[in-house]
């Protein structure tokens, strides 16, 4: 017998698609603090899309990302530009996220949205809050598991490290 979760909010998402979901944020959340980089585009659908705004964007309706790539290829791109190309300071991230409320769309989709926080940590030990907003997801099924169609990351603040290479 399968079975739901609901929120005041959202109809019904069946229990095994609310844990498939969540294992996909946690498993991004530590690839990303693993410096697992290269598996960072498998997260998304062939189309998929990653952006990074702020809440101050958003709110007033303006669709400029700090970071915008569509699709796998320009994924891997970055990638391999941060490992090859930049030059930056080393450091890892530790992601906290908080549990994703998730109403489906059909056609195999669902939004969700989590917040996060994620801290640095450098190469001297010290470490400080780095980011703290949501995300805004859809997330489609596939066949191996659910993938991000869209990654909205909005940030709270609106001022920005420029340090952002390695993705949130």
């Amino acid at each position: 017998m399968q079975t739901t979760i609901r929120t005041a909010s959202s109809p019904a998402v069946r229990e095994d698609v609310h844990a498939a979901i969540g294992r996909l944020m946690a498993d991004y959340a530590h690839a990303l603090d693993d410096d697992e980089l290269e598996s960072w585009p498998d997260f998304f659908t062939d189309d998929g899309t990653y952006r990074l705004t702020t809440r101050e964007n958003v709110a007033a309706g303006l669709p400029v990302g700090i970071i915008h790539c569509e699709g796998r290829g320009m994924l891997r791109d970055r990638v391999a530009a941060l490992r090859t190309a930049n030059i930056f300071e080393p450091h890892c991230y530790t992601h906290v996220l908080g549990p994703g409320r998730i109403v489906a769309v059909g056609d195999g989709s669902w939004r969700v949205r989590s917040n996060f926080s994620v801290y640095r940590t450098f190469e001297t030990g010290e470490s400080r809050l780095y980011g703290v907003g949501k995300y805004l997801d859809i997330v489609h099924a596939q066949a191996d598991g659910p993938r991000l169609r869209e990654r909205v990351v909005v940030l709270d603040s609106r001022c920005v490290d420029v340090l952002t290479v390695i993705p949130l």
